[in-house]
């Protein structure tokens, strides 16, 4: 683990809006105020502990000042951003990431703008003891929990970490991040979920891999043709459908997962195991 600085400075637009401004800076303007101000995109990058295990750390934070604007060539455009990151021993390398973003009209039922990011690996990589690196974005953090698309809410500055993890270029890493062994729904504990997240830098094919708990009979078989992008995280609830965590679920009638704690385990379709993850009193345990 070292210590790295990040920088960030937005490069392009793929359209060209009236008043543009700030291209090359960490703060990027455009559009003609219909109110308080343009909009825009603001990075702000900082100190961050760099590993190489596949721990997320946070790049910087991103803020979209979201306020009226009109005149705009088009309704949807890319940002392009590169981070600089400057490591302890004086090597510096940029990564480059580009959001597309929704500049929704300012009134109706949604008028709420969007940003996405189109993909979530740079193109580039970096070498580090003699290992090549990428770097993927897991998502947008905000209120504690990861997203993959930023909703912005108009006549505002709206901000949120962005979560990244530096992972071995060419390859998958799947892995359980997390077990919710304790649901608030009386008696069914429907809403359990575990939450796994493909860490690698290339998609993850993970038909027919299994989730399951240490008793018989709890284990969940993912579907043909589920595929993790780099970065991508779902979650596989005991008994809920959630579409945004790709509505994967046991179906169960009761707990899968022990209150008092236990492992989970990932395998894959030849029955090795993939990942393993304890909680609550399993926690620790190697």
């Amino acid at each position: 683990m070292s210590t790295a600085l990040t920088t960030g400075s937005w490069s392009s637009l793929s359209v060209s809006p009236p008043n543009l401004n700030g291209l090359g800076t960490e703060h990027v303007r455009w559009g003609t105020p219909a109110g308080s101000g343009q909009s825009g995109y603001v990075f702000r990058g900082g100190s961050v502990e760099v590993q190489t295990d596949g721990t997320e750390f946070t790049l910087g934070t991103y803020t979209h000042e979201n306020f009226p604007i009109v005149g705009m060539p088009a309704q949807q455009f890319d940002v392009d951003l590169v981070v600089r990151v400057a490591f302890e021993d004086g090597t510096e390398s940029d990564f480059s990431f580009r959001f597309h973003h929704n500049e929704t009209p300012n009134n109706g039922p949604t008028p709420d703008d969007v940003v996405d990011l189109p993909t979530f690996v740079s193109p580039e990589t970096v070498t580090i003891d003699g290992v090549e690196y990428g770097v993927v974005i897991s998502g947008f953090k905000r209120g504690g929990q990861v997203v993959r698309t930023f909703v912005s809410p108009e006549n505002g500055a709206n901000s949120a970490d962005i979560v990244a993890i530096f992972a071995r270029a060419g390859r998958p890493d799947v892995v359980i991040t997390t077990v919710r062994h304790r649901g608030d729904v009386k008696y069914t504990q429907a809403d359990e979920y575990v939450e796994i997240v493909n860490r690698g830098t290339v998609a993850a094919n993970i038909s027919g891999w299994t989730l399951g708990a240490d008793d018989a009979g709890q284990d969940f078989e993912f579907p043909p043709g589920t595929v993790l992008q780099p970065g991508q995280r779902i979650r596989i609830y005991t008994n809920q459908h959630h579409p945004e965590w790709g509505g994967f679920s046991y179906g169960s009638g009761r707990p899968i997962w022990n209150d008092k704690g236990d492992r989970a385990a990932l395998r894959g379709p030849d029955g090795e195991v993939v990942s393993e993850y304890g909680y609550g009193s399993r926690a620790s345990t190697p």
